[in-house]
């Protein structure tokens, strides 16, 4: 009888172990679908909380976003190859410099469904950019500097990768919604997503250009840097702040009239959308890829009366 029942007993631990190895490689067949973005900035808390809604409706895929260490080309390529070798199926990703990258983004393409967003790479084998259009985003910090300034003045923008599409498309959208005008943005400093040298960008251009009467931040990040120089100097207040995103910095500078308003961007949906975009795509389904492969979620100017309501959606969207 003791035998039978140590037999019993064996079984079963048997079956158990046998039950968990299925569900442990069930859970390892998971699809697994990455965000990967080009450098830390808490402009992509966002897009953690679309890409935690998205999970939500897509049990049976695993999703992942990912910081590279450094905002590099060779850092950010090195990432993604990482997960194509760890059997990832889908990448989307905001390209650190596109020009620079067109090989190393048509090898991940050709190894895994690649799609692009924030900062697209058109001449790759992308199966589609989701993201804003940058051109119009950078009209609208134009009718932001046209309304706060109606006499003219000069700027001067910051920014993170020179080199990428997206900062290049704003530049080119605001001075395109500059031209006739006595607003001139005659510089754009670059700082490579490195925080204290956006500061430092700023402090330097009080000095170097005190003729300078708008600032532009073109990047997330570039707003707070400058409204900090700014309150250093003393001079908030007395130099035209033009914004992008949605940094509290930012938002708090647009309620107390020291930030003229603010164009923001939604990397919430752009991860939300974007994940089960891409998952469809895995299943065969194409029918969300529009012809022209680029689907544009729109930007919109925040202004004074708008921020209240503005932030109270943004709590809302990441479940606070």
């Amino acid at each position: 009888m003791k035998s039978l029942i140590r037999n019993a007993s064996v079984a079963a631990t048997a079956l158990l172990l046998g039950l968990s190895a299925t569900a442990i490689a069930r859970a390892d067949d998971k699809p697994t679908l990455a965000f990967v973005v080009n450098g830390a900035s808490d402009f992509w808390k966002a897009a953690e909380a679309g890409v935690k809604k998205a999970q939500g409706e897509l049990p049976d895929y695993t999703l992942e976003l990912k910081y590279p260490e450094q905002s590099s080309v060779a850092i950010q390529q090195r990432l993604m190859d990482d997960l194509v070798t760890a059997g990832v199926k889908g990448i989307m990703v905001s390209a650190v410099d596109p020009k620079t990258s067109t090989d190393g983004l048509n090898k991940i393409a050709s190894q895994t469904a690649l799609f692009t967003t924030d900062s697209d790479a058109p001449q790759t084998k992308r199966v589609a950019y989701i993201g804003s259009s940058n051109v119009d985003a950078g009209k609208q910090a134009a009718e932001i500097a046209k309304k706060a300034m109606p006499n003219g003045g000069k700027c001067l923008g910051f920014v993170g990768l020179l080199g990428a599409d997206n900062a290049k498309e704003r530049i080119q959208g605001m001075k395109d919604g500059l031209a006739g005008t006595k607003i001139e943005l005659i510089d754009v400093r670059g700082d490579d997503i490195d925080q204290a040298r956006a500061k430092k960008n700023v402090e330097d251009a009080l000095v170097a250009s005190p003729d300078v009467t708008c600032m532009v931040g073109f990047y997330s990040y570039n707003t707070p840097r400058i409204y900090e120089a700014l309150r250093d100097a003393g001079k908030l207040g007395s130099i035209t702040v033009v914004g992008f995103d949605d940094d509290p910095i930012t938002l708090g500078g647009v309620k107390e009239g020291t930030v003229a308003a603010t164009v923001v961007q939604q990397p919430f949906e752009w991860a939300y959308q974007g994940m089960k975009l891409m998952a469809a795509y895995l299943k065969g389904d194409k029918s969300g890829i529009p012809a022209g492969n680029l689907i544009i979620i729109p930007t919109k100017i925040i202004g004074k009366d708008d921020v209240d309501a503005y932030a109270a959606n943004l709590k809302a969207m990441s479940g606070n």
